[in-house]
C-alpha cells in the first residue's frame, strides 16, 4: 500500500538512523520501534477515557485528526501534535513526549499486542492542533463528569 509506507518513511524519518528503524519494524514480531519525540511531533499522552471521548468529539469536528495512539488496554491515548506542545502543556493528568522523550510506535499497518493505531499517520504530516485538541479534550471531560454519551 502506498499510504502505508508513506507513513512508514514519514515515522522513519525522525529515527537517527531511517533504514534501521525500518529493519527494526520487519524483525521484531510485534513491529514496534522506539522514535524520539520533539523533531517531527510530540504526543500528549491521555487518560483513556478521556482519551477515547476526546478522538470522539475531534472527528465530529474535523475530517481527520493527526495520528492516534492506543495501548492495549485503552488506558492511554496518545494525540500526536505539533513540535513544541509538550513543553508549553499545563493540565493535570496528561502526560506528554518532546524534545529528549521516546515512544514506542507500531508499524503502520500492522496490529500488535500492545499498542495499535486508532488512526495511523497518513504520511503527509497531519498532526492535530494543540487549540483543537484542549478544546474537544474540555468538552469530553465536561460528558465524563456529566455522565452523558455525547
Amino acid at each position: 500500500m502506498a499510504g502505508e509506507k508513506t507513513a512508514v518513511a514519514w515515522l522513519a524519518s525522525v529515527a537517527p538512523d531511517p533504514a534501521a528503524c525500518r529493519r527494526e519494524w520487519e524483525r521484531d514480531p510485534l513491529g514496534l520501534a522506539a522514535l524520539p519525540a520533539g523533531r517531527a511531533w510530540d504526543v500528549l499522552i491521555l487518560p483513556g477515557g478521556l482519551g477515547c471521548r476526546t478522538l470522539d468529539v475531534l472527528t465530529r469536528i474535523l475530517d481527520r485528526p493527526g495520528p492516534v495512539l492506543v495501548d492495549a488496554d485503552d488506558d492511554r491515548v496518545g494525540f500526536f501534535v505539533t513540535p513544541g506542545t509538550a513543553g508549553r502543556w499545563l493540565g493535570t493528568g496528561i502526560r506528554t513526549a518532546g524534545a529528549g522523550a521516546w515512544i514506542v510506535v507500531p508499524r503502520p499497518g500492522r496490529s500488535t499486542g500492545t499498542l495499535r493505531w486508532l488512526v495511523p499517520p497518513d504520511g503527509t504530516g497531519t498532526l492535530t492542533d494543540p487549540m483543537l485538541l484542549e478544546l474537544a479534550m474540555h468538552e469530553a471531560a465536561a460528558g465524563l463528569a456529566d455522565g452523558s454519551a455525547d
